[in-house]
Parts: structure tokens; sequence; C-alpha cells
């Protein structure tokens, strides 16, 4: 069995749905309830250690020899709650989530860090596009520094046991497919976008990440950017650098429309590729 954190969330839905429907035994663990009444679950507060452990544990005929953990409950991002309620919501959440797993020996993991890690939003330009996992977390908010926190962690947890296996995933602007409306309005103004250098993720592409992260037969702690495979714009990356961030570094050929947030490591490693694209919805 899979269980899934936050399975009510955007992203959330989309991983339950993915995972079910390659076969697995999902349950989503969570505060609020699915949408979808026939999604099994169980209310969990995830900040309470011992309604943690539990739950990974069993719970009656809802949760029961579990073998794979996917971690996306949190508060979402910057802003939607006072900053120390953030950052002790998310860390409390994941550090709890980490030390379930080992005390009950279940040794994969997969959770959803952010890409506001890569230092968004960006009003101190990056060093270079596209940005990647390779320079050090640059956090500017709670929310953000609760994520690279999270990732150190894992570092950790994975030191004490080498057999584990815990993956971040770096998830960009989670947007579903009735989002894509919106993106007309983003087109006249380059700096509306700017702060994540124009990037986002289709839910349906974040559950494929998240479910290849659980597949792949690695150990030790990982962190992986994760984004569709193209921008949110329609004019051509060369002109959105000249205009907005002209003394940036292009470290190779960024494309037409490709990614900013670079997804070459995923695809290398991970057998990432987006399959859907607001260009064709």
């Amino acid at each position: 069995m899979i269980i899934v954190t936050g399975g009510s969330g955007q992203a959330g839905r989309a991983c339950v749905a993915d995972l079910t429907a390659h076969g697995y035994d999902v349950v989503s663990v969570d505060l609020a309830p699915p949408a979808d009444p026939s999604v099994r679950h169980s209310r969990v507060d995830l900040t309470d250690y011992g309604q943690t452990v539990a739950a990974f544990a069993g719970i009656d005929d809802r949760v029961d020899a579990v073998t794979g953990i996917v971690h996306l409950a949190a508060i979402r991002a910057p802003g939607l709650a006072p900053n120390p309620v953030t950052f002790s919501v998310n860390t409390l959440s994941t550090y709890n989530v980490f030390e379930a797993a080992r005390q009950l020996d279940i040794k994969n993991l997969v959770w959803a860090s952010s890409e506001t890690v890569l230092g968004l939003p960006f009003d101190t330009p990056p060093p270079y596009v596209p940005v990647d996992e390779e320079y050090p977390g640059r956090p500017e908010t709670a929310y953000s520094l609760s994520k690279l926190i999270g990732e150190t962690m894992a570092e950790q947890f994975c030191r004490w046991d080498p057999e584990r296996k815990i993956i971040g995933l770096r998830l960009s602007n989670v947007m579903d497919p009735e989002d894509y409306a919106r993106f007309a309005s983003f087109q006249d103004d380059p700096l509306q976008r700017k702060w994540n250098l124009w990037g986002y993720i289709d839910a349906r592409d974040a559950a494929q990440a998240l479910r290849l992260a659980l597949e792949a037969p690695l150990t030790g702690a990982d962190v992986f950017v994760i984004a569709n495979a193209d921008t949110v714009m329609k004019r051509p990356n060369g002109e959105l650098l000249d205009e907005v961030f002209p003394g940036v570094e292009r470290r190779r050929d960024v494309g037409e429309h490709d990614t900013l947030l670079a997804i070459d490591k995923a695809r290398r490693v991970l057998g990432y590729e987006p399959q859907h694209s607001w260009r064709t919805a």
C-alpha cells in the first residue's frame, strides 16, 4: 500500500489518481476529505507525531502493509499563513513523516520540496539559466526555508540508513487543465510571471514524476527540479531574458519556449518526460 499525505490537495488528487490507474493500492491521509468519495481517506494531523506513527502503522481496514509514502501535505505556498505557522507546520510535519517511516522501517519516501528553494521569486536574479539542482539553496521566505530544511533532514535520515530512499521533487507552480484559461493574461507583461522564470507543472505531470520517483531503484537522498517542458509564455525565451534578466548567464541554448527550470536530471535519472502542455490543451 502507498500512503499519499495531502491526497486531497491539487497535486495530491492527481497523484492518487495516477497511482490508482497504474495498479497501486492507495490511501490518502489528510485533514481535508477528498472530493472524490471513492478515494480511501483517513483524517490525520501530521504535525502530531503520535497520529503520524499510528496512521503509518495501520488504521483498521483503511491502512495496512505500507511500502511507500508520498508526502505532499503542507501549507502549500508563502503567504497563506503567518510565517512562523508556515515554517512550523511544514518542518514539523515533514520531520514526523520521515521519523515515523524510520521507526516503522518504511524505506521508500517521495516528498514535495519546491521550486522556491532555487531562489524564487528571483528579485535577486538566478546565477544562470536554465536553473538546476547544482547551486546551493537560496530560500527567500519561511515557506522556502521549510522546504530547504526538509531537504537537509532527508540527507541526514539517509545518512543514518544508507538503504533508505527519500527523494524530494522541487515542483513548479502546479496547474490543472482548467487553469490554462488564465495563461492569456500572462502574455502582455513578462514581469507577471518572472518570479519563477515563467515555469509551471501540469498536475498530471507532477503525478507522473511522483510515481517515477517512487518506482526508481535508488537509495539515499536526492532532489529533482520538476516542471513542464515549456514556459507559460508565447514570447521566445531570448526576448524574455534580454528584457527581464539581461545580465544572467545562459549556460546552454535555452530554446524558443523550453523550460528555464532545468528538468534534465529528472529526465536522465527518473525517466521523466512531460506529457501535457497548455499549448495543446
